[in-house]
């Protein structure tokens, strides 16, 4: 699970660029209102009917207020993501935990929060939440797929904030995003002995020995703990400081899977091109060997080693 960083979203203040933002918010329904206001005002200038400036007023000024109110408003809420899990395979699920919770002294108005996902991954979810009282929070969750394997970012999330009336609308966004792993289907194999498994897997298991005969130890310095049995002290006379001999450590056999890269070795693309099978086969084909205990790498058509944790590229894990 991945859980994104706490962050707040408040409104900021501002002299032109905040007048603009505000009047920019305005919904269809503000906007009618608007027109519809100076419309009247010119009609009752023109004819002379202080009764209708009095309502064209009223319906261009409304709006205006909407949108200051709305804008002026500072919400202090504090939002957070968690994957489950953060790595899927493909055309696996996983689900989306969001947070809000309310660290202001106030309660929230109406809030519609939505979450910026890739269109691989679907349409955009959007919630609708309720007031949300002083140190309250709310907890929303959806899912996302995809067919695709690749590293797909999360967010930021982003509040929509509206008027009671329908005038205006704001955003406000957070600045944190957690990025979900779509990695390869791996099908299990069954389990067949290979050439040279005597030497590199079992009781046949080749040994790095420190010790091949009594002349021929590698000895190294005494570290607290080590058992004393295993001080040898022809070293320890010559160097005088105590010796011991080095444990023995097993050598893992090694694997190393090819892959062809080139965009002219496969046809078609998509979830099930050609390519995709091969990824899948090359994927499948490197856990069934880590699960059999050998130390694996891939290697594309360019010569270049895919990163593992060990020298030569080579994973173990």
């Amino acid at each position: 699970m991945s859980t994104a960083g706490t962050t707040r979203a408040e409104d900021e203040r501002g002299g032109r660029g905040g007048v603009r933002t505000a009047l920019a918010g305005l919904t269809t329904r503000g906007r009618s209102f608007l027109a519809a206001g100076v419309a009247a005002a010119i009609c009752a200038y023109v004819l002379g009917q202080p009764d209708l400036l009095r309502v064209g007023l009223l319906l261009a000024v409304l709006p205006l207020v909407c949108a200051a109110v709305l804008y002026r408003t500072r919400y202090r809420v504090a939002g957070s993501r968690r994957l489950s899990p953060a790595r899927v395979p493909a055309g696996g699920e996983a689900r989306v935990h969001l947070r809000m919770d309310n660290v202001s002294r106030l309660p929230t108005g109406l809030l519609m929060l939505q979450d910026r996902v890739p269109y691989v991954l679907g349409p955009r979810p959007r919630f609708v939440l309720d007031r949300v009282e002083p140190g309250g929070r709310r907890e929303v969750s959806y899912r996302v797929r995809s067919d695709l394997r690749g590293r797909y970012p999360l967010g930021p999330l982003q509040l929509r904030l509206s008027d009671p009336f329908g005038m205006c609308e704001l955003t406000r966004s957070f600045s944190t995003f957690d990025t979900l792993t779509v990695i390869p289907r791996v099908e299990p194999l069954p389990p067949v002995r290979l050439s040279g498994e005597a030497k590199g897997y079992g009781d046949g298991r080749q040994r790095s020995l420190a010790l091949a005969g009594e002349d021929d130890v590698i000895p190294r310095g005494y570290r607290y703990g080590d058992d004393l049995r295993r001080v040898h002290w022809r070293s320890t006379a010559r160097y005088g400081e105590l010796m011991v001999r080095r444990e023995e450590q097993p050598q893992r056999a090694r694997c190393t899977v090819l892959l062809d890269t080139r965009g002219i070795a496969f046809r078609g693309a998509g979830p099930d091109s050609a390519f995709e099978w091969a990824v899948s086969g090359a994927a499948s084909v490197l856990v069934h060997m880590l699960e059999r205990g050998y130390s694996v790498r891939l290697l594309t058509d360019t010569g270049s080693s895919v990163p593992g944790e060990g020298s030569g590229g080579f994973a173990g894990a």
